[in-house]
């Protein structure tokens, strides 16, 4: 690893460590400062066992490794780092004196991304790292790329605010969270009053305006990052508010009720206006007494919603779940 450095060579600013294993203390060192020379971090392990306790407590997206070493040896090692499931992709390069075609056929299979056999040369290992960089940030591209791919069908195309697909796959999990710290969770069910009336007197574009106008208002009055709304059907919308109890979701829906009643809704040369009315369910949760689950505090929030409809106007309901 005598090569000279060139700009060409020279490590790309990488904002993660690169984790070497190799128990040769020699060798491990003659990386270390072959990588620091290039502008990389590095962090190192003595053998296999050391290095995915290392791996496991961090971030390491480069990982390069000796092949045969005491306790876990390279190969055994790249298993146990495909077998992570934390979804984020980890490029192995296997160093080793074994260069047969079935040696290198064992490490792939095994999951190392690269091969090199040792003493490799600094130029081609440097090369090799850009490379790694290179696929490591397609991959991130990619991963970005499908995560706002299905963002996009958990939206409401009309409102958007999340849809009930988004609704039915975090409440689930907000309950689980809910138990697990001992908080409170409450949802408030927000129906628009005579929304058929709107739309027979207005026609569906009005309908529209006052789905999107609702949406407005409720995203803009619930806390940023902590609460969350979604399009519960065609004229319901469900405000979800973790670490609030029934009491905290009644004074919100309050203050919803009133800012709703308080938009003016133009349609060409006419004002329509909205209100409201609010179905509020909520719990305290402890692990002494589980058991609560989306369809229920849902079902509870639907109830009192219906019961608020059915007295008519701008009315709210709610109750405390135990």
């Amino acid at each position: 690893m005598t090569d000279a450095i060139t700009d060409e060579t020279r490590a790309p600013r990488f904002p993660f460590p690169i984790l070497i294993v190799d128990d040769n203390r020699l060798l491990r060192t003659m990386l270390e400062t072959s990588l620091k020379s290039a502008g990389y971090d590095v962090v190192m392990a003595e053998n296999g066992k050391e290095a995915l306790e290392i791996f496991n407590k961090g971030y390491y997206p480069i990982v390069m490794t000796d092949w045969v070493m005491p306790e876990m040896d390279g190969l055994e090692l790249c298993r146990a780092i495909r077998a992570d499931c934390s979804g984020r992709y980890t490029y192995i390069i296997l160093l080793t004196s074994q260069d047969s075609k079935n040696d290198v056929i064992a490490g792939l299979e095994a999951g190392a991304d690269e091969y090199l056999v040792k003493p490799a040369h600094q130029v081609e290992l440097l090369t090799r790292l850009k490379t790694a960089k290179r696929i490591l940030d397609l991959e991130s591209s990619l991963k970005k790329s499908l995560e706002e791919i299905g963002n996009l069908s958990r939206i409401d195309t009309l409102t958007g605010v999340y849809n009930r697909r988004y609704l039915d796959e975090r409440l689930s999990p907000e309950i689980k969270r809910a138990y697990r710290y001992e908080r409170a969770l409450s949802l408030i069910l927000v129906g628009i009053n005579d929304f058929s009336g709107i739309t027979s007197a207005h026609g569906h574009y009005a309908g529209e305006l006052a789905l999107k106008g609702c949406a407005d208002v409720l995203a803009e009055s619930i806390r940023r990052d902590i609460d969350w709304l979604a399009r519960y059907d065609d004229d319901r919308f469900v405000v979800v508010l973790p670490e609030t109890d029934a009491s905290g979701a009644m004074i919100l829906a309050k203050r919803l009720r009133i800012r709703i009643a308080s938009m003016a809704l133009k349609l060409y040369d006419k004002e329509i206006k909205v209100n409201a009315a609010f179905g509020v369910a909520g719990f305290t949760a402890t692990q002494q007494k589980e058991g609560m689950t989306p369809h229920i505090l849902l079902d509870k929030a639907d109830r009192s919603l219906r019961e608020a409809l059915e007295e008519g106007g701008e009315m709210i309901k709610g109750v405390q779940l135990h």
